[in-house]
């Protein structure tokens, strides 16, 4: 019998440890969830950026292609200091367009390109979507 009670004090304080190592354990893995849910909103967060990004991009070659696409006609109004580019530009939502200004340019051959910066708020690097599209002008009537 006394073996037995030898052996019990020998085993005392063991489920404390299992315990708190188990707890451990469990903290270690919480903190990997919420480590990759933070992640998960802030690549979320970029990717609404990014789409936002093309679709503001997307409209503006719209209205320069459902306009008069004559040369001179689209370099005034879509040039940094043009009055549809200026409109354009009051539309959008993304963070940091007002400090990382938008650009059009126009090169040889109708091609226009277009580039878009923005800004994740609370810092970061930043970011630029780039579409080079070419616009074929008419004379007269489009």
């Amino acid at each position: 019998m006394k073996k037995n009670i030898i052996s019990l004090d020998s085993q005392r304080g063991a489920a404390l440890l299992e315990a708190l190592i188990s707890i451990l354990i469990l903290s270690f893995g919480i903190l990997a969830i919420i480590g990759l849910q933070a992640t998960s909103v802030r690549l979320s967060t970029d990717a609404k950026y990014r789409s936002d990004a093309a679709l503001a991009v997307n409209q503006l070659v719209g209205e320069m292609v459902s306009g008069d696409r004559t040369t001179a006609t689209l370099q005034a109004a879509y040039q940094t200091n043009g009055a549809s580019y200026a409109a354009w530009r009051t539309g959008l939502s993304l963070p940091g367009v007002a400090t990382n200004q938008p650009t059009v340019v126009f090169g040889a051959n109708g091609l226009v390109t277009i580039t878009l910066f923005w800004q994740a708020p609370g810092g970061g690097p930043v970011r630029r979507h780039q579409v080079v599209t070419q616009i074929v002008g008419c004379s007269g009537v489009c």
